[in-house]
């Protein structure tokens, strides 16, 4: 698969690090063709599956970008950063997490199945008025975002480790998982922010550990 002819969909296990246009800009220069984009962000921050689409196959982007993704994250609480990750500036923090157990992380995290509706992070791609959240949010600009639908499938408790939270997710497309982890510090009355985050499957696509 390479150059002008080249076509299909194509698994990438993207480490920490780059971002996902780093990715397709390697691709692109490995493959010697400039038809290729992939099917849903990974922060830099974030490892795993990332999907690309090659020539013709670019055609099914929309169609793989709206199915279900499944995730290994690790949620810290007692940490509330504004971009909702840990490349953010510091906002908020406690230390009454040490308080919790993990009978009640596991009944909080319980409650998150489901249809339901999220606020999305002001740092995202989402566009407001015509442009990415995140450009109005390096400016310093807030904007009241209104909840959007999702829906978690699976959520699965690896593992506690306090102030850490290692979750298992299989939710819709849309949802984000940064979200996630600060709405589950709030419902443990905690600021949180998501820590890690692998991508470990898009649909039927999965990454090898």
């Amino acid at each position: 698969m390479r150059g002008a002819g080249a076509d299909g969909v194509l698994p990438v296990d993207k480490p920490v690090g780059p971002t996902s246009h780093d990715v397709v800009a390697r691709a692109r220069r490995a493959l010697d063709t400039g038809r290729i984009g992939h099917t849903g962000t990974l922060d830099p921050f974030a490892s795993g599956l990332l999907l690309l689409c090659v020539g013709p196959a670019t055609r099914l982007s929309e169609y793989l970008t709206a199915l279900e993704k499944s995730y290994v994250a690790v949620a810290r609480l007692g940490v509330g950063t504004d971009t909702l990750d840990p490349e953010g500036a510091v906002v908020e923090r406690s230390d009454s997490w040490s308080e919790l157990d993990r009978a009640r992380i596991e009944e909080a995290s319980a409650s998150f199945l489901g249809r339901r509706e999220q606020v999305p992070p002001q740092f995202s791609a989402k566009k407001v008025g015509g442009e990415a959240m995140y450009a109005r949010a390096r400016r310093g600009e807030r904007v009241e975002l209104s909840p959007i639908p999702v829906e978690i499938h699976e959520l699965e408790l690896l593992g506690v480790d306090l102030p850490d939270v290692r979750l298992r997710i299989r939710c819709s497309s849309g949802t984000y998982v940064r979200a996630l982890a600060r709405d589950l510090g709030a419902a443990l009355g905690e600021p949180a922010h998501l820590a890690e985050l692998r991508r470990t499957a898009v649909g039927s696509f999965r990454v090898q550990d």
